[in-house]
């Protein structure tokens, strides 16, 4: 059976966030046949969008999985809906969120489901902790991470152990 290499974004803002990522982090790593391998640090951000609502906690997992990736989005979804996350608003605040950002060297372009993830590069709160756990990585038509990730601005984005304190992560 082949490996295929998963990175998952993970993002909450309601309900003690860090909290809700960790139990997600959990979750991922009950996947079946997937593995979770490397978990990035924390971080702190303000939140993407227009509408008004508390900042986020992020992370991104690397993951390798027995799955092709339209089971393995499925999986997520369910994973989602398993730890409380209502059906999805746009830009709204969420109790979790987990985004298939890379699905090994695949490009996917599907009603449900496109790989890379289409906001990737524009986002400091996916690659900074992506960059965490896979600085050399290739994203098909984008670029390697750790490039991406030097070209997007540090504004609204900490890592969580940073802060002076996380009484309220």
């Amino acid at each position: 059976m082949q490996w295929f290499p998963a990175y998952v974004g993970i993002g909450s803002n309601l309900e003690q966030p860090a909290r809700q990522v960790r139990r997600a982090l959990t979750g991922l790593a009950a996947l079946p046949q997937t593995r979770l391998e490397l978990v990035s640090s924390l971080y702190r951000s303000v939140p993407f969008g227009p509408v008004v609502q508390p900042q986020y906690v992020n992370a991104v997992a690397a993951l390798l999985t027995q799955l092709a990736a339209q089971p393995f989005y499925g999986l997520l979804r369910d994973l989602e809906i398993e730890l409380g996350r209502p059906p999805r608003q746009r830009w709204g605040p969420r109790l979790i969120d987990l985004d298939l950002l890379v699905f090994g060297e695949q490009t996917l372009e599907e009603p449900e489901l496109t790989v890379p993830h289409p906001g990737i590069v524009q986002r400091n709160f996916v690659l900074y902790p992506l960059r965490d756990v896979a600085p050399q990585l290739w994203i098909p038509g984008r670029g390697r991470v750790a490039t991406l990730a030097a070209a997007v601005a540090p504004e609204g984005i900490w890592r969580l152990e940073d802060e002076t304190t996380t009484h309220d992560a």
